[in-house]
């Protein structure tokens, strides 16, 4: 493994040199453990540890299938489903693992007592299976972590739709928290030369969600001069949301929970913002059992205040549970709510008269295609929306890392150092670099 470090930090990157680097018989990932899956059985969510159940081991390399590639991985980044598969939340991800197993000889692989987590990745492709000829060995690339299989026609419209969707590094193995990763050669996307490693990581399941969500057709299909309420506007998926509201000529009213995040929102050119701590907001009783719709109106009352009399057009949902009545009630009449993830819970309750009698729409988003992932990372290669890492991990820190964003003790994204020895390498365009570093910089250590 050494050596393929070595090669990368050389800054070679002739097919040549990548080609003849021996690739070891195992690597070092962060995996869950099958037989583990009941550890925190009668425990609350907010009590379960990742720093217990994420490990550091020492894993076979997988055999290369057709249409695939072996990635060395510099950095990674965490996500909400590495929280969700180290907490076994809402189910344990071997399930997936088996069921994807029994699709093929290839799956079986997939299908084992332990899980490669991480669903991002930053790094250089070193070997490619049959059929692949876009990539070579040696190439600097980004993964989005959209997985299909591609032979169903559903999938061919819109991929997100196949039948056999997945998503890499949650309901697929060998994912990104790695020093190697395995991907489909058509998860490859360029890594933007102006970002080091852990920059280049960070970005890709949440921007690719948020463009899907936010910007596309098959979203909200926002266009220029919406007012977008966006719930956790200063976190992983929010801060993407909220640049591309600004980069896209609407007016993003931003939820956060703290002076900090609001100061963040403000950073990146945001004006409308409503810390929820600071309003007191209580949409549930104290058991959770029932909704306050007297504080529904009090949020739709407060963003008057912020727009000059007006409701949202768009609401970017994804906290769920917590916040999806009172995003069904301020979103204006024929307006849209758009929503994904749901962090505090997936049974969302709602009154229908707010929804049905004003002709407003629910509409669910998951991940992107593969032209929306390609696309959001051309806004990332062209400087336009940029990297909210705040902080990056050793890989040996990962359960830490996880336990930060259950816990939404962290602002933007955390990213974790794989391969690489050291945060800042990789930039091989420093004049880009130096023109954008306020907009790279902005979240780091917030």
């Amino acid at each position: 493994m050494q050596e393929i470090r070595d090669a990368i930090l050389s800054g070679d990157r002739t097919p040549q040199t990548y080609a003849g680097l021996s690739i070891p018989e195992s690597y070092r990932a962060v995996t869950v453990h099958k037989d583990e899956v009941s550890m925190f059985e009668g425990l609350a969510s907010r009590d379960k540890d990742p720093r217990k159940s994420l490990h550091l081991d020492d894993v076979p390399v997988p055999e290369l299938a057709p249409g695939e590639a072996l990635v060395a991985v510099m950095a990674s980044a965490i996500n909400y489903n590495t929280v969700w598969t180290s907490i076994f939340e809402p189910v344990s991800t071997f399930g997936f693992l088996e069921r994807y197993g029994r699709t093929s000889e290839f799956a079986k692989r997939h299908d084992l007592p332990y899980h490669v987590v991480g669903s991002d990745l930053a790094g250089v492709v070193l070997r490619t299976g049959p059929g692949v000829t876009k990539w070579t060995p040696g190439q600097e690339v980004v993964a989005h972590c959209l997985s299909v299989e591609l032979e169903d026609a559903d999938g061919h419209n819109d991929t997100m739709m196949d039948p056999q969707q997945r998503i890499w590094g949650f309901e697929t193995n060998f994912g990104g928290l790695a020093e190697l990763a395995i991907v489909k050669s058509n998860q490859l996307m360029p890594k933007p030369a102006h970002l080091s490693w852990e920059e280049a990581a960070s970005p890709g399941l949440v921007n690719s969600t948020a463009y899907r969500q936010l910007i596309s057709k098959n979203g909200a299909a926002m266009k220029l001069g919406d007012r977008v309420l966006i719930w956790g506007a200063s976190g992983g998926l929010g801060s993407y949301a909220t640049q591309m509201a600004l980069s896209g000529g609407a007016t993003p009213i931003c939820v956060v929970s703290s002076p900090e995040k609001a100061q963040l929102c403000r950073d990146m050119g945001a004006e409308l913002i409503i810390d929820r701590s600071a309003e007191g907001y209580r949409f549930w009783n104290e058991e959770n059992t029932e909704q306050n719709p007297r504080e529904w109106q009090r949020l739709g009352k407060k963003i008057r205040e912020l727009t000059g009399g007006y409701d949202v057009d768009i609401v970017f949902e994804h906290p769920g549970r917590e916040t999806f009545g009172a995003s069904v009630y301020v979103a204006r009449k024929g307006g849209t709510i758009v929503t994904c993830a749901s962090t505090s819970g997936y049974m969302h309750e709602y009154d229908n008269r707010y929804l049905w009698m004003n002709l407003k729409r629910i509409i669910s988003s998951h991940f992107a295609n593969y032209r929306e992932a390609w696309e959001a990372n051309e806004l990332i290669n062209r400087g336009l929306i940029h990297p909210t890492l705040s902080k990056t991990y050793a890989m040996d820190e990962v359960g830490q890392a996880a336990l930060d964003v259950h816990r939404n003790a962290h602002q933007g994204k955390v990213g974790v150092l794989t391969l690489a020895p050291e945060a800042g390498l990789g930039v091989t365009n420093p004049e880009m670099r130096a023109s954008l570093l306020p907009q790279i910089e902005r979240f780091r250590n917030a």
